[in-house]
């Protein structure tokens, strides 16, 4: 209880309001957290989508099917060794990217378990150690059959999955390949894996023409993480950056691919989404 005056002089007792319980501030929290993943779910969610992850084993490849998974999406991991995936909303298939009647198989696969295919995701890809150049090497020494093979296996093995898995794409959809920092500026020594990332992203931008309005294509970069494949590139015998590949990767972190924000820019650039993030036919994200 505690006194109050009137307007008119005459004390009056109010009752004070009663103090918030543990209970009750656990009910708003409550509310308030339904309230946010209701609208996530609205914004992000891929219930009932299908996705399929190229190099979906892989370390960039697999948090991204993780990532699809946990926001709802019923998602096909391809690799060229069987995945060991298989599940309700999970299913290993085995395909190279560089084989079409193999895709074709994938594709057929696919459409017989879930009927549809919403979302393509071009992870597969990598280097080729002899598109490297080794300390000492220089553009003569470039190796031609390596320098075709990283190409082929990066540009070659995103062109040949969109032509196969887009036809299925009835309704429309959402086509993402994945880029690399290296696609736009140079890396020393990394000459064949630079452009076949920077040849990905042009034809991301001539798809997204082509197959605009129905299907949407777009390409991220991850941005840099530590991976077998980069291990000798990236650190010195003590596990440290190299000096040259901190000056280029330090501004924009480097971190382990479960970390990689490229998880979320998969899922805004969903088929139905109409966040401003997805409106650029050829949107990048540096994943930072």
């Amino acid at each position: 209880m505690r006194s109050t005056r009137s307007a008119g002089g005459v004390n009056e007792t109010t009752k004070a309001a009663p103090a918030a319980t543990a209970g009750s501030t656990a009910r708003v929290h409550s509310w308030y957290h339904v309230a946010v993943d209701r609208e996530l779910a609205r914004w992000f969610g891929l219930d009932d989508q299908v996705a399929i992850v190229t190099g979906g084993t892989g370390a960039l490849g697999s948090a991204m099917a993780d990532g699809l998974a946990a926001a709802g999406a019923r998602v096909a991991v391809l690799a060229r060794r069987a995945p060991d995936v298989d599940g309700p909303d999970r299913l290993g298939v085995t395909a190279d990217v560089l084989r079409r009647d193999e895709l074709v198989a994938a594709r057929d696969r696919v459409l017989e378990r879930w009927g549809r295919i919403d979302i393509v995701v071009n992870a597969a890809g990598g280097n080729v150690p002899g598109a490297t150049l080794e300390p000492g090497q220089g553009v003569f020494d470039l190796a031609e059959e390596a320098f075709r093979g990283v190409v082929d296996l990066n540009l070659v093995g995103t062109l040949l999955p969109t032509q196969v898995f887009a036809t299925a794409m009835d309704d429309g959809g959402s086509i993402v390949n994945v880029s690399s920092m290296a696609a736009a500026r140079a890396i020393t020594r990394v000459v064949g894996y630079s452009a076949a990332k920077a040849a990905v992203e042009n034809l991301t931008r001539w798809l997204a023409v082509e197959l605009a309005p129905a299907i949407r294509v777009n390409a991220i970069a991850p941005g840099f993480f530590v991976g077998e494949q980069n291990r000798r590139l990236l650190l010195d015998d003590d596990g440290e950056l190299m000096e040259c590949d901190r000056r280029v990767a330090e501004p924009r972190g480097v971190r382990p691919p479960g970390e990689s924000s490229s998880k979320g820019t998969v899922i805004c650039l969903k088929p139905s989404s109409s966040m401003p993030c997805a409106r650029r036919s050829d949107a990048r994200s540096r994943g930072r």
